[in-house]
């Protein structure tokens, strides 16, 4: 795993919990937050896999079919 991944899935994670506490909270506007914070974890997250595939892809990690 590298930064990227690992730093999504918090965003991820922190998104969620903030949309919840919005929903609860009946705060539209923080359910919002928590949505749009997800999905930049989401983004980050994909960069990092796909760091990491090239990476492994160049290690010769990658098991071939």
């Amino acid at each position: 795993m590298n930064l990227d991944q690992i730093e999504g899935v918090a965003k991820i994670l922190a998104g969620k919990a903030r949309q919840r506490a919005g929903d609860l909270l009946d705060d539209p506007e923080l359910f919002v937050r928590g949505v749009r914070q997800q999905v930049d974890g989401a983004k980050q997250k994909g960069f990092g896999d796909a760091r990491q595939f090239i990476r492994d892809f160049k290690r010769g990690k990658l098991q071939q079919h």
